[in-house]
């Protein structure tokens, strides 16, 4: 997979989870949200599990070696862990601060990204994805609504979820491609993700099968598209994409989110979130189209005599 087909297919991705937004907001209704999270997960992960099975067995025929436990099992959960805190650590957070503050302040592991893998990895991203960081960031608060941040007590849950979110962005990929197996990655962390929020909701958020019954539709559709394809479809991509690229194309999730909300919920954008989503929409296609520019130009000035 090239690095294109990769970004367009992680645009997809950013498509399907904000039109999951709809779906998710009615099953709330029926259900807690730590219970649905772990309902649909745990769907999500059966989903994957036939092409799990079918990778694992396929791996002799490729030549490729035979994992053992020690090899996949604690990164796919560390993945599962790090997706798992960051959607609990943003709910907490949503408890106590609004969802203007909420959009914006998840926004930030946009930037954390390129900056993590700076430190950490000593991998320098492409120059375009400092500005278009900073873009997203800018075009998250213009679509928020906000005039101005008032900071409320969650703030610093949200904040703080940023960094596990940064974090599975900029490993999921590399855990993926070293091991060869996308699919046993994606199934092992949507269990993880899983059985962890359903262990936190049987005691402190009890739900009844009658709830899950009328939830059903919202759990279908986003444990089978938004979770086992739309999450396994990152992993796959991520494989081929830079991680910071993957960074800014995902938080276009928000534009698109705002689209259908429109489209769907007949919510209306005034001219301060249409200006937050074109530069958001910028951002997305400079990442794109930048180093393409770049690796055409310079294959130019290789063959000129």
């Amino acid at each position: 997979m090239t690095r294109l087909h990769a970004n367009l297919l992680l645009s997809l991705v950013a498509i399907v989870w904000a039109s999951a937004f709809v779906a998710q907001s009615l099953g709330m209704k029926a259900i807690g949200p730590v219970a649905f999270t772990g309902v649909r997960f745990l769907l999500g992960a059966l989903v994957v599990l036939p092409l799990a099975l079918w990778e694992w067995r396929r791996r002799p025929k490729l030549g490729l070696p035979a994992l053992a436990t020690r090899d996949w099992l604690p990164a796919s959960c560390g993945l599962g862990l790090l997706l798992g805190l960051g959607a609990v650590m943003q709910q907490i957070g949503i408890v106590s601060t609004t969802v203007t503050n909420a959009g914006f302040l998840t926004a930030l592991y946009v930037p954390l990204v390129p900056l993590l893998s700076l430190l950490l990895l000593r991998e320098p991203p492409h120059w375009s994805v400092w500005p278009g960081g900073l873009a997203c960031l800018l075009g998250a608060f213009l679509l928020s609504g906000a005039h101005q941040l008032e900071l409320h007590p969650g703030d610093a849950w949200i904040i703080a979820s940023a960094l596990p979110w940064a974090l599975h962005v900029l490993f999921v990929g590399r855990v993926a491609d070293r091991l060869h197996a996308p699919f046993l990655v994606a199934c092992t962390q949507f269990a993880v993700v899983g059985v962890a929020n359903l262990a936190w909701a049987l005691p402190f958020e009890p739900f009844t099968w009658a709830q899950v019954q009328a939830a059903a539709g919202p759990i279908a559709y986003t444990g089978i598209i938004s979770v086992g394809l739309a999450f396994t479809a990152q992993v796959v991509a991520q494989r081929s994409a830079q991680a910071a690229d993957a960074a800014i194309i995902l938080s276009s999730e928000t534009v698109f989110a705002a689209l259908f909300g429109a489209w769907w919920l007949g919510e209306r954008l005034n001219a301060q979130g249409l200006l937050g989503c074109a530069l958001m929409l910028a951002a997305l296609l400079a990442v794109q189209l930048l180093p393409l520019v770049h690796n055409r130009l310079a294959g130019r000035r290789e063959v000129l005599p």
